[in-house]
């Protein structure tokens, strides 16, 4: 017989709306009797951690009322950031596991947006290989974020996703061409 192995798997929803949560656990009965599945989520931005029923062997979507953000009927994009997520059973001081992530959708939209501008600019090869260089940087400030909050390096995921926000910003607002970053690295 197989013994409790709590696990979980945050999986893309493909909007800034929600966030989704896939139980992975391996339970020792079929079907599981396990007491009390929480997840206990603590959201970036200064919002207060929430604990909600996991439901056990199924794909849970979570919005902001879920997450304690907004009120019903008031769904807003959740906030970009690392999330802590704990998933426990009773009793909860022994069977637990707890993971953080970085969640990037806000700018990756802000990305992707600047990314589709590209083709339609009417710009000489220069400036275009600079944009591209640019925002090859960007994308890999964020994949580092990311790296970063998986690994438990939270002070480094942060610090790489503001990067990446600022470069991102100054390229959108500064008519695309945003510095030498071509010349520095690739000439």
């Amino acid at each position: 017989m197989a013994e409790l192995n709590l696990d979980f798997l945050v999986l893309p929803t493909y909007t800034k709306y929600s966030l989704g949560i896939a139980d992975n656990s391996i339970y020792p009965n079929d079907p599981p009797t396990v007491i009390s599945p929480t997840l206990e989520i603590t959201v970036p931005g200064g919002h207060n951690s929430v604990s909600i029923v996991f439901n056990i062997q199924d794909f849970n979507v979570l919005n902001s009322t879920m997450l304690g953000i907004t009120s019903q009927g008031k769904e807003e994009a959740l906030p970009d950031g690392v999330y802590t997520i704990r998933y426990s059973v009773t009793p909860s001081y022994i069977n637990f596991i707890e993971k953080s992530f970085m969640r990037v959708n806000q700018l990756l939209e802000k990305y992707d947006e600047a990314f589709l501008t590209l083709e339609m600019m009417q710009c000489d090869l220069s400036i275009k290989r600079q944009q591209k260089v640019t925002l090859s940087t960007i994308n890999f400030f964020i994949q580092g974020a990311i790296s970063a909050a998986n690994n438990c390096a939270i002070n480094d995921a942060v610090t790489l996703y503001k990067k990446a926000s600022t470069m991102l910003d100054q390229f959108i607002n500064n008519g695309k061409c945003c510095g030498n970053n071509f010349i520095v690295n690739y000439v």
